[in-house]
Parts: C-alpha cells; sequence; structure tokens
C-alpha cells in the first residue's frame, strides 16, 4: 500500500507540475480548460518548419544526392545511430520516435534563439521557444514513459514486471519509483536548462546589448543542441533497458 501511495503521489506531482507557470502567459479557452496559446503557436510553426523540411527531402530524390538531401540523409543516419546505439538490434521500429523526439526538441530550442518571437505582440505574455514552457517538456517525458512501458511490455508481456524485484524483491519500492522520477528528471532537466539559457541572454542584451551577448548566444546553439541529444538519447536508453531487462 505503501508503494501504491508513493506511486499515487508522484503522478500527482507531475499532475501539479502542469500548473507551474513562469511569467505571464497567453490563454486559450477550449471547452473547459484553459491552455497555454502561446506554446500552441510557437509549437505549430516548429511543426511547420519540419513538416516543410520533410517534404523537401523526400520530394525529388537524386542518384547523386544533392547537398541538401545529402544533409537529411545524414541526420537520419544520425538518429539511427543513437537508436541502434541505446536500443541495440531490435532498434529500427523505434527510430521514428526518437528522430521525432530529437527533431522537435532541437528545432524548438533554436527557434527560441534564432527567430524573432519577441517582436510579434500578445495581449498576456509572449512568444518563445516550446520547449521553455514546462507543459512541453512535461509531455514529451510522459511520452518517453508510455514509450518505455509499451516497449517492455510487447516484448516481454506481463513478465516485465518481473523486473521490479530483481535483483531482490527488497528493491521492489525503489525500482518503482525510479520509473516514475524518469519523467520528472527529463522534463526538469530540458525545461531548466532552456529556461535558464533564454533567460541569460535576455538579461545580457538588457544590460550590454551590443557584443558581449554574442558568444553566450552562439553557446545557447550549442546548449539546445547537445540537450535535444541527452533527451533522444536518454529516451532510447530507457526503451532498450525495458527491453532488455533491469540493469
Amino acid at each position: 500500500m505503501n508503494v501504491l501511495s508513493c506511486s499515487i503521489n508522484t503522478l500527482k506531482g507531475l499532475y501539479d507540475i502542469s500548473g507551474v507557470e513562469v511569467g505571464q502567459h497567453f490563454y486559450w479557452q477550449i471547452g473547459s480548460f484553459q491552455v497555454h496559446g502561446q506554446v500552441l503557436i510557437t509549437s505549430w510553426v516548429v511543426i511547420a518548419i519540419l513538416l516543410g523540411s520533410a517534404t523537401i527531402a523526400v520530394r525529388n530524390p537524386q542518384t547523386i544526392p544533392t547537398v541538401g538531401q545529402n544533409f537529411f540523409e545524414y541526420v537520419l543516419e544520425f538518429i539511427r545511430d543513437v537508436s541502434k546505439t541505446q536500443i541495440g538490434e531490435e532498434y529500427g521500429p523505434w527510430v521514428p520516435f526518437i528522430g521525432t523526439m530529437f527533431l522537435f526538441i532541437f528545432v524548438s530550442n533554436w527557434s527560441g534563439a534564432l527567430l524573432p518571437w519577441k517582436i510579434i505582440q500578445l495581449p498576456h505574455g509572449e512568444l518563445a521557444a516550446p520547449t521553455n514552457d514546462i507543459n512541453t517538456t512535461v509531455a514529451l517525458a510522459l511520452l518517453t514513459s508510455v514509450a518505455y512501458f509499451y516497449a517492455g511490455l510487447t516484448k516481454k508481456g506481463l513478465g516485465y514486471f518481473g523486473k521490479y524485484i530483481q535483483p531482490t524483491p527488497i528493491l521492489l519500492p525503489i525500482n518503482i519509483l525510479e520509473d516514475f522520477t524518469k519523467p520528472l528528471s527529463l522534463s526538469f532537466r530540458l525545461f531548466g536548462n532552456i529556461l535558464a539559457d533564454e533567460l541569460v541572454v535576455v538579461v545580457l542584451v538588457s544590460l550590454v546589448p551590443l557584443v558581449v551577448p554574442i558568444p553566450v548566444m552562439l553557446l545557447g546553439l550549442f546548449t539546445s543542441g547537445i540537450q535535444a541529444l541527452i533527451f533522444a538519447t536518454l529516451a532510447a536508453a530507457y526503451i532498450g533497458e525495458s527491453m532488455e531487462g533491469h540493469h
């Protein structure tokens, strides 16, 4: 009962996190739900960029690849390598999921630094990278949790839950809590790094608006890419772990 109570409290904590707010927000009322309108707007822009890029990549493939085709093929190979390294030989079906996670987070992070969101005025709040909102990062983390539970149950059936009593039943509470804290660490790591990066740039631009913020912005671009890679790598590692068993 104590383990069940802890798990329920952890899930309730994840739900409560979705109500965390940093700054002002532009709300849309959809039925009985309030959603962060600026997050949906910027997410749609990111999705449009990804869909447009994918359309261009597959529209007219050449036997002798063009520069653009080479770039997209390199990205695909990179995602395959990450998936294969972390998941193993059964990585194939998970490449689209890992690739979607990596590309959405990567483009979202870079959009916060490269796109002039601030010039678009909203009644409340302001536009920023989708990953600058805790709701987005929690949603991505929960999708990852669903994915690795699905992978484990598909591969092993109900025998998947045997990992919770390995190597000894004494570790049952810790093993259960470990699965429920994974989305917490994923979401807070991504959210905290992106928010901190944008806040640092805003402060420096307000204090020294000319040359000094540029190196920090370049460092932010590098960090944003690393954060996307870390999230995708951990997602693949969790999926691989659930398919192979407890390590």
